[in-house]
């Protein structure tokens, strides 16, 4: 699975996470966008294996309100439904 997961993150591109954020109902301006590919970049491991905690407080700080709590759903979804994996 992480072998999986690393191959795609490495081809992962911004739109790819701008267009997995829309089709969610998250709205990212540019700089939301860079933050975001940033983190799921360089901490993609911690989110899916690891405790993300400190990963979502700084997102917290950094973007939107509204786009955070949507961020932070869609992590308790998916981290729910792939937990078995």
């Amino acid at each position: 699975m992480e072998k999986l997961i690393s191959e795609y993150v490495s081809r992962m591109k911004k739109e790819d996470v701008l267009k997995f954020a829309t089709l969610n109902g998250v709205t990212l301006n540019d700089d939301e966008l860079e933050i975001v590919y940033k983190y799921a970049k360089e901490d993609w491991r911690t989110i899916c294996f690891g405790n993300p905690r400190e990963i979502l407080d700084n997102l917290k700080k950094q973007i939107n309100f509204e786009s955070y709590k949507k961020i932070e759903a869609l992590y308790v979804y998916f981290k729910n439904r792939y937990s078995n994996l």
